[in-house]
């Protein structure tokens, strides 16, 4: 799997069923998923902004001609997987109801004043979001929620949705298709990139990576980067249990967060055994480990998202 063309488009992962892959997967560049039935299409996710959503639903016209998208399905809250909610007219929007919630917590204008800013906190988020246009989006927000598990008829194709969160947000939801062993992610699953865990605890996302390897999906489509099967997987879940676990003991001890994160972060890229040694956006690690000492200790006061970021840029340019 890890072969499989890593190309901008849509790609047939099964009969009837796509992914659409955007390289090279960094802040922002999110992965999308197709199920066709007939006379009616799921869709997995929509994109950051108009123009990268528009362009993905103009590459799946042939596809959805005669079964057009009636159902959308937002994996998390997070705006690269719904900003583009509003392009697809008429559609049954479905997220778990924590989703829905956190979808208004962070909405698109205050992503476009923050690109806006200016000095130092404009300069800091154009570096991560400066690719995206985010002003002249209105949010589209889910039309029917659930908690837990939801199965979907759509054009006679079944859909089933796990919620597997908070973890790496507060409601993150697996779409699984049996008829095609394929699995939709989400951002449970980032490929050749850190995963950042917002929300966590990290536990939880550990059993969500157990969850999908217990699924023996033939396809596994990432929120970001390549395909991938079960052995991305199970790197994404060393990579939290190695995180979880070192956290762990540099806060019994009582080190501060970020010195942790620093410490962990050296150690971890200089062990080239480990196959996480070498992702890309591994500053996010800063967040990781924040986020593990929140949960051991309710009290632990966490920095805001404008510092979150600042740390993570400042871990990257000091490697």
């Amino acid at each position: 799997m890890s072969g499989s063309n890593y190309s901008l488009g849509l790609h047939e992962v099964g009969e009837g069923c796509f992914a659409y892959l955007q390289p090279d997967g960094g802040w922002g560049y999110s992965n999308a998923g197709l199920v066709v039935g007939d006379e009616a299409s799921l869709l997995v996710d929509t994109l950051f902004d108009l123009k990268l959503t528009a362009a993905m639903l103009n590459s799946m016209k042939q596809a959805t001609e005669t079964a057009p998208i009636s159902t959308v399905v937002n994996t998390h809250a997070n705006g690269d997987h719904c900003y583009g909610n509003q392009l697809v007219e008429g559609a049954n929007i479905v997220a778990s109801s924590a989703t829905a919630r956190e979808m208004t917590e962070v909405p698109p204008s205050m992503l476009a004043a923050l690109n806006k800013a200016p000095g130092e906190v404009g300069d800091l988020f154009r570096s991560f979001f400066g690719d995206f246009e985010f002003d002249g989006i209105d949010l589209s927000l889910p039309t029917q929620t659930f908690d837990k598990r939801l199965d979907l008829n759509v054009g006679g194709r079944e859909v089933q949705l796990i919620e597997v969160g908070p973890a790496h947000t507060a409601g993150d939801t697996i779409a699984y298709v049996p008829s095609t062993g394929s699995v939709f992610t989400g951002d449970i699953l980032f490929i050749g990139g850190a995963p950042i865990v917002w929300a966590g605890p990290l536990q939880n996302w550990i059993a969500a990576c157990d969850l999908i390897i217990g699924l023996e999906a033939t396809v596994v489509v990432p929120g970001h980067g390549p395909l991938t099967d079960n052995v991305g997987v199970r790197e994404v879940r060393d990579y939290l249990s190695y995180v979880l676990n070192e956290a762990t003991e540099r806060q019994a001890q009582g080190m501060d967060a970020f010195d942790a994160a620093k410490e962990i972060c050296k150690n971890m890229m200089g062990d080239t055994s480990k196959s996480f040694a070498g992702w890309k956006e591994f500053g996010r690690i800063s967040v990781n480990v924040d986020t593990v000492y929140r949960t051991l200790d309710p009290q632990h006061q966490s920095p805001n998202v404008v510092e979150q970021f600042a740390r993570m840029a400042a871990l990257e340019k000091q490697h």
